[in-house]
C-alpha cells in the first residue's frame, strides 16, 4: 500500500498521516486548525462555498477566551471529493448528525483501506458510519466544547484545548489497540479519553444533549439563561430522565464522561443532574447557544431526530413512553415547519408538561 497506516508503531517515524476533517464549521474548524497549527497534514472539507473560499484567500481565524488563532489551511469544497487522488488514513466527520450518511458515502472512495473515520457528532452516528464504511474503520467519538460560526473564514471556540474534552472507542473491538493512535492526533485540540464502551459513552452526551440543546432552543435562550428558571430546569432534566430509561433500555452503562469523577452516582436521575450541572458550570458561558439554536438563526433544520427523537423511538420499542420529549420533539418540528416560532411563549406549554407529569407520578 502507498498510504500510511494508522496504528503502526512506526507511525511517528513515518510522518504525519493524511488527515481529513469533513464539515468544518464552527466545531471541525476549530479542532482542525489546532492539527493545522501543530504542523499535521490536514484537509479541509466543507458544503459552505463561501466559507472555503474565505479560508483559501484569509486563512482561517479561530477566536478564543485568551488568545487567537490564525492559520492557513488547504481547504476544499464539497463536490472536489471527487478530484482526490491520494487517499485519507483519518476521516474526523464533524458535520450534523443526520447528514451522515450521505457524507460517510462521499468520502468513503477516498479513505484508505485500514484507515477511519471518526464521528466527531451529536447523536448516535458511529451506528451510520460503520453502516457505510464498515465497524472496522470506524472510531465512535464523544465531543464536548462550545463554539459558534457567522461568518466564513471565522470561528469562535468557547472552550480552549485545556477546557475540551472527547473520548474515542472503536466500533470492532478487534482495532480497539489501534484507537490510540487517532487519540494522539487529537490530543492537539484537547483532553482525550479512549473508552472500551463507545456506545455507552455516545448514550450518555445524549443524555445531556436531550435535556439541553432543543429545550433551550425552543425558548430561544442561551443554556444558563434557560437553566436559571427553576421551572423551565425541570423540563430539561425530566427530558434528560427519559433519555437515561432510553439509554438503559438500548443496553447501555452509566459511565462518567466529559471528566466527570469515577465516583459518580450510579442513580440514573442523579448522574443526569450531575452531568448536566457540570456542563453549564464547566462547558458553558453565559452567552453560550446550543448548537440547535444556532441551526434555527441560521434558518437550518436541528439535530431533532437524532437526539430526542431517538428517546421517544428506543423507549417507544419497549412499550414505554418518553412523553417530555414526544412533546420536544413536537414542538420543534412545528418550529421548524414554520407553524410555531422560538420564544419564551413556549416554556409554559412545556412546564405545565412536566406539572403534570409529576402530578402522575
Amino acid at each position: 500500500m502507498t498510504h500510511r497506516q494508522i496504528g503502526r508503531s512506526d507511525l511517528n517515524q513515518k510522518g504525519s498521516p493524511r488527515i481529513a476533517f469533513v464539515g468544518t464549521g464552527a466545531q471541525g474548524a476549530s479542532i482542525a486548525a489546532d492539527f493545522a497549527v501543530a504542523g499535521l497534514d490536514v484537509t479541509f472539507i466543507d458544503q459552505w462555498p463561501a466559507h472555503v473560499e474565505a479560508m483559501r484567500a484569509n486563512g482561517l481565524t479561530v477566536n478564543l477566551p485568551e488568545r487567537q488563532i490564525h492559520t492557513s489551511v488547504k481547504a476544499m469544497h464539497l463536490c472536489e471529493i471527487a478530484e482526490i487522488k491520494e487517499l485519507f488514513d483519518v476521516v474526523f466527520m464533524v458535520v450534523k448528525a443526520y447528514d451522515t450518511r450521505w457524507a460517510a458515502e462521499m468520502i468513503k472512495p477516498v479513505l484508505a483501506e485500514d484507515g477511519f473515520i471518526i464521528g466527531l457528532q451529536n447523536g448516535m452516528t458511529h451506528e451510520d458510519i460503520a453502516g457505510i464504511v464498515g465497524p472496522e474503520r470506524t472510531i465512535g467519538a464523544v465531543i464536548e466544547i462550545a463554539s459558534n460560526m457567522w461568518e466564513p473564514g471565522i470561528t469562535n471556540r468557547q472552550n480552549d484545548t485545556d477546557e475540551s474534552w472527547f473520548a474515542l472507542g472503536a466500533v470492532d473491538p478487534a482495532q480497539q489497540h489501534r484507537v490510540e493512535d487517532v487519540a494522539k492526533l487529537l490530543r492537539h485540540s484537547g483532553t482525550v479519553e479512549v473508552v472500551d464502551d463507545i456506545k455507552s459513552a455516545k448514550w450518555m452526551k445524549l443524555v445531556v444533549n436531550a435535556a439541553e440543546l432543543i429545550p433551550s432552543a425552543i425558548i430561544d435562550t442561551a443554556l444558563r439563561e434557560a437553566a436559571e428558571d427553576p421551572e423551565f430546569l425541570d423540563v430539561m432534566r425530566v427530558a434528560g430522565y427519559e433519555a437515561m430509561q432510553a439509554a438503559l433500555a438500548d443496553g447501555a452503562t452509566i459511565m462518567p464522561i466529559i471528566g466527570m469523577p469515577p465516583t459518580m452516582s450510579n442513580d440514573p436521575d442523579r448522574y443526569v443532574d450531575q452531568i448536566f450541572d457540570m456542563v453549564l458550570s464547566t462547558f458553558s458561558r453565559d452567552d453560550t447557544l446550543t448548537c440547535s439554536l444556532q441551526d434555527w438563526r441560521k434558518g437550518r433544520r436541528a439535530e431533532v431526530q437524532e437526539v430526542n427523537g431517538i428517546v421517544v423511538d428506543v423507549l417507544k420499542t419497549q412499550g414505554r413512553s418518553a412523553p417530555m420529549n414526544d412533546l420536544v420533539v413536537e414542538m420543534a418540528l412545528e418550529i421548524e415547519a414554520g407553524r410555531r416560532r422560538p420564544g419564551l411563549e413556549n416554556a409554559a406549554r412545556l412546564i405545565e408538561a412536566c406539572k403534570a407529569m409529576a402530578v402522575e407520578a
